[in-house]
């Protein structure tokens, strides 16, 4: 056959250094594994078999353990770097010190859902959410390929289904709205998404009346998003 073959190395059958290799590839993307970390990645031998790496891996001074953030349970393990890296950004929610710095800016990012940055779905449970009548949408957020998140301050603001049609929102705020749909739209610009069009969100259209969708509304065409006789479109 055409084109250029090259033999891939053999499957390493130590199982203890296949151990060693899944640890230390969690070490390198979480930066702090949790039990939900290791889950969400369904690794050979689950959090147990982990586990016994990363107690060795504390004991060598590869890593540390513990209470890093708070509601993951204790069984937290960190590189030093992630940790102090946590340590720098530690403030209280609604510090008056803050407020008074003028730091109240939020801070929007739009990552894959499946990415190890985002949380939701593996070290926290995804938040509930109501749809538009006050009955549970039918579509509900997980970590699913091609599926986005928005976070905005680290909370959950948006998520956006696979191909994009269809949006779940976490929050009526207009200033979180505002910078999550910024997000996504530099997302779509940045040629992350190609062709965007939204038609609906939390179970209704994008384009039907009603002060929640005028909100959400509001927010994507401030982004750039203008409208079309299916929904909202922002084109790369």
């Amino acid at each position: 056959m055409a084109g250029r073959w090259s033999l891939l190395p053999e499957l390493e059958a130590d199982a203890t250094r296949r151990a060693h290799a899944a640890a230390e590839g969690l070490l390198e993307r979480h930066g702090v594994v949790t039990r939900g970390a290791v889950t969400s990645e369904r690794v050979p031998g689950g959090f147990a078999g982990v586990y016994k790496v990363l107690s060795a891996f504390e004991d060598s001074g590869r890593c540390r353990r513990g209470y890093f953030v708070a509601g993951l349970g204790a069984a937290q393990f960190g590189v030093p770097g992630a940790v102090d890296r946590l340590r720098s950004f530690s403030r209280e929610i609604g510090d008056p010190a803050e407020a008074e710095r003028g730091d109240s800016k939020p801070s929007a990012v739009a990552l894959a859902a499946t990415d190890p940055a985002s949380p939701f779905g593996a070290a926290l449970p995804w938040p509930d959410r109501l749809a538009a009548d006050d009955a549970p949408s039918g579509h509900r957020p997980g970590r699913k390929a091609g599926a986005l998140v928005v976070l905005v301050d680290g909370d959950l603001v948006v998520y956006v289904e696979r191909g994009g049609r269809t949006l779940l929102t976490f929050s009526d705020d207009s200033g979180r709205l505002a910078p999550a749909m910024s997000a996504l739209a530099s997302a779509v610009r940045g040629g992350a998404l190609g062709r965007l069009t939204v038609e609906r969100a939390d179970g209704t259209s994008i384009l039907a009346p009603g002060e929640r969708a005028g909100a959400l509304r509001q927010a994507l065409e401030d982004a750039g998003f203008v409208a079309t006789p299916r929904g909202l479109r922002l084109r790369a």
